[in-house]
């Protein structure tokens, strides 16, 4: 395919084209792989299980990308900073404080879709990507991690989920740390499950202080495939025992029992 040239989809049973005919590091969209299409269940499987995913804003047509390189949070390497060990024994010493999955997902996504991000005016999150996002949910492949103070929804995050692979999407927050404290959980939850990468697609600042780093494409969809096709953990579910897998004070802090 000649140079900053993309495919355009317009035929639902057509397949992706290959990641290696994305854009690369000259053009002005670096990864973007193809346009046009719909994002029907069928198609978003077959995007994340190929390590690629949709991005794009309002009027514009459904983009398809696969960054090359990519940032991965090996959840081993994640770092939990002082400050946040601090913020996480408050919030679990504190009555009526606890971490919920799939409570509130459409809450959660529409929060995502409106929390104002550094330096962009809109958001990508689209209604369309809302909804197809929301029937995937409903499907069992998209989950919701959420920060709850008592009866008040004070942050969060949802990620696809294949077999051992999550993807992360995007999060909000309404208190100070609420979505690093859903993070945090979610780093709990995949060391249970043995799920050994959450994708993160961009390199941020962020991400990379909490323990994210960049693989080349090809190591980054050699690690997708096999973790896709493992088995998954069996349900979607949280219980402060596991705060254990990032500090056993933690796990003592909730008061919890073997769960």
């Amino acid at each position: 395919m000649a140079a900053n040239v993309i495919a355009w989809i317009d035929d639902p049973e057509a397949p992706l084209p290959p990641t290696s005919q994305a854009l690369g590091a000259d053009s002005q969209a670096p990864g973007l792989l193809a346009a046009g299409g719909e994002l029907s269940l069928e198609r978003l499987h077959e995007a994340y299980t190929h390590g690629v995913f949709p991005w794009y804003g309002p009027r514009q047509p459904v983009l398809w990308w696969a960054p090359d390189p990519r940032m991965v949070l090996p959840v081993e390497r994640f770092r939990l900073s002082r400050s946040l060990r601090k913020t996480l024994a408050r919030f679990l010493a504190t009555p009526g404080c606890e971490v919920r999955i799939d409570h509130a997902f459409d809450r959660v996504i529409r929060a995502c879709a409106t929390a104002p991000r550094d330096g962009q005016g809109g958001t990508w999150i689209v209604p369309a990507m809302q909804r197809a996002y929301a029937a995937w949910h409903r499907a069992g492949a998209v989950h919701s991690v959420e920060t709850w103070f008592g009866d008040e929804l004070a942050g969060g995050l949802y990620a696809v989920g294949i077999g051992r692979m999550v993807f992360g999407e995007s999060m909000f927050a309404h208190r100070t740390d609420a979505s690093k404290i859903a993070l945090a959980a979610l780093v709990a939850f995949c060391r249970e499950h043995g799920i050994a990468w959450i994708d993160c697609q961009q390199n941020t600042a962020h991400l990379a202080s909490l323990g994210a780093h960049e693989v080349p494409r090809p190591v980054f969809e050699a690690h997708v495939r096999v973790a896709c096709q493992a088995p998954g953990p069996p349900r979607w579910t949280y219980h402060p025992d596991l705060w254990r897998h990032l500090d056993a004070r933690l796990a003592a802090t909730s008061g919890s029992a073997d769960p």
